[in-house]
């Protein structure tokens, strides 16, 4: 699929592929509401409409994702709303039958992101900046048997974030999984990371999960 990128919007690689994978397998419901949080290029948005959503909001805290992501609606004709704001603007507008999310995972020294393209992936030392934010608030996110798909390395918790979601009241478990070699950042933090004990020295691999959290009513 061709999608504009405004300079510094982040490239749909692995992590996307795996997310959208997870996205078919989930199969969208005619008609459902969809939120894709840190959107980037609209790729997850335009794949919610694409499979029947009727009303789709996008959100990313990067002016120029959210540009990119609103001519790439457009030129669809796509029942794609983009919005600029963190992952909790969308509460507003919650419920939602099935929220997306492809946001920033790496961890890196500072707390705060650095300004422009690495706000797509620099979150905290730890990596969950934007995982806690997105966990604390799924249930109320989510619409009565709704679902959400989140996709991360595992460098940063995979575990931790299924735990935390089960503790929000959600259904949750990991339901896809790849193991792809460090990008580019990856390995030039790769030192960080062993000195943080993220990861073992030397290694130079990481395995991204697709967790899916479901708001099952008892």
């Amino acid at each position: 699929m061709w999608l504009l990128r405004l300079p510094g919007v982040y490239r749909p690689q692995a992590d996307t592929r795996l997310l959208l994978g997870a996205l078919r397998d989930a199969r969208v419901r005619e008609g459902a509401r969809v939120a894709d949080l840190c959107t980037g290029s609209g790729i997850g948005a335009l794949a919610a409409a694409r499979a029947g959503a009727s009303e789709v909001l996008a959100v990313d805290a990067y002016r120029p994702a959210v540009f990119s992501a609103r001519f790439n609606a457009a030129v669809r004709r796509l029942p794609v709303r983009v919005r600029h704001g963190d992952v909790t603007s969308a509460l507003e507008a919650a419920p939602f039958d099935l929220v997306l999310s492809n946001p920033p995972y790496v961890p890196c020294p500072s707390a705060a992101p650095s300004p422009g393209a690495a706000m797509a992936w620099d979150a905290g030392w730890d990596g969950r900046r934007c995982l806690n934010v997105l966990c604390d608030n799924a249930f109320d996110m989510l619409s009565p048997g709704g679902t959400m798909l989140l996709v991360h390395s595992r460098v940063c918790g995979a575990l931790r974030t299924v735990e935390s979601l089960r503790d929000k009241g959600l259904k949750s478990s990991i339901v896809a999984r790849s193991i792809e070699p460090f990008g580019p950042v990856m390995r030039e933090r790769a030192g960080y990371l062993a000195d943080a004990g993220l990861i073992e020295p030397g290694e130079r691999q990481e395995e991204l999960v697709v967790i899916r959290a479901d708001r099952v009513e008892r």
